[in-house]
């Protein structure tokens, strides 16, 4: 283009101006300045170019930023439509409320503070609620021995009378004495049901591999088993757990399937199923079975189906805590005449502390 610039000017001057060194120095300047302005055309455009590249960038990122804006804001929205449906006064419905600006932010530190304040209250009942129950604790324990203590002399003075006036005392009074210490038993083995049923899930369990078969096989030897009932086991895993409490679980359906037995040949049936996460067991007899309308009852505190001066009604409530404190569950299947299957599951993996012995 400067080529073409200084021909043109060169065809309208005379010889003498284009052989001039002056006009030729002002031609150059002009050639120059030309160049400059292409250069500087030319960063002008590159920097354009950049600006261009870099505000398309800050746009896609002021948009995106835009958008996850759009979707927080969004979601306060939907928690706070929650937080006014359950905490807003009659005379401030949802749809009255502004959900903008710095009303917006003061509503959500509103519901914050109060939450938090909720949190604390519920905290606090918490830790009073685990001061009283270690309260109540204690005191089942203080007067179950107070009350054992007066027990434990009834059954001692008892025992003197029937040895120091046998022969004195005829055999009404003889029967007399015997209801006595009898029904002193019973009371006995009550006080210590309750006390167990109390404190079971107070203590935190100690977590260790117990053998099922070899406890089945401790629970028969412990208990008194007649002649005609007999005591089959099977498939009976190792399972993690507190013996003392399975032993109790087990012990008292066990107890139960041959106290209710009133077959010739009574048949008790203990085993069990892997379903994975829990374990399955059942115990099955052929005794007297359960109308379908107590298969709820039983489970409760002191409900008996029979007046049975042995039974204290304890028993099937204690072993279903045991069960829910295991992360488990009981049920029973039964027909009258023919049997009862009692079923329950226990966690493989209970809560508690675990300890490595195998007992």
């Amino acid at each position: 283009m400067n080529s073409l610039l200084k021909r043109q000017i060169r065809k309208f001057l005379s010889e003498e101006l284009k052989n001039n060194n002056d006009l030729a120095e002002f031609l150059n300047a002009v050639d120059l300045s030309y160049n400059n302005f292409d250069e500087q055309s030319s960063m002008i455009q590159r920097a354009m170019s950049i600006s261009s590249d870099e505000l398309y960038s800050a746009n896609r990122k002021l948009q995106k930023e835009a958008n996850e804006q759009k979707e927080v804001i969004e979601k306060l929205k939907n928690v706070i439509d929650t937080l006014k449906f359950y905490n807003l006064n009659e005379d401030e419905k949802p749809e009255n409320v502004e959900l903008t600006g710095s009303k917006l932010v003061d509503f959500i530190d509103n519901q914050t503070k109060e939450i938090i304040e909720m949190n604390k209250q519920k905290q606090s009942l918490l830790n009073e609620l685990a001061h009283q129950n270690q309260e109540l604790s204690d005191y089942a324990h203080m007067v179950s021995h107070d009350l054992k203590s007066p027990l434990r002399s009834i059954d001692t003075l008892t025992s003197w009378l029937k040895e120091d006036y046998n022969e004195s005392v005829d055999d009404n009074g003889k029967k007399t004495l015997d209801l006595i210490r009898s029904n002193v038993e019973k009371m006995d083995t009550l006080i210590t049901g309750i006390l167990e049923y109390s404190t079971i899930g107070k203590n935190q369990m100690e977590i260790y591999d117990v053998d099922v078969d070899k406890l089945i096989d401790d629970i028969i030897k412990t208990i008194q088993i007649p002649e005609n009932i007999n005591i089959t086991k099977f498939n009976l895993p190792v399972v993690k757990g507190d013996k003392y409490r399975l032993q109790q679980l087990f012990q008292n359906i066990i107890g139960n399937a041959i106290k209710y037995n009133d077959k010739d040949q009574g048949i008790i049936e203990v085993g069990s199923e892997d379903l994975g996460t829990h374990w399955k067991f059942h115990i099955k007899d052929n005794g007297k079975g359960i109308e379908e309308t107590y298969f709820n009852k039983i489970f409760k505190t002191f409900i008996k189906l029979e007046n049975n001066p042995e039974s204290t009604g304890i028993g099937l409530s204690i072993v279903k805590k045991i069960v829910e404190l295991y992360g488990g569950k009981i049920w029973l299947e039964s027909q009258v005449d023919i049997g009862t299957t009692f079923y329950f599951t226990l966690k493989k993996e209970p809560h508690g502390k675990t300890q490595s012995n195998l007992h």
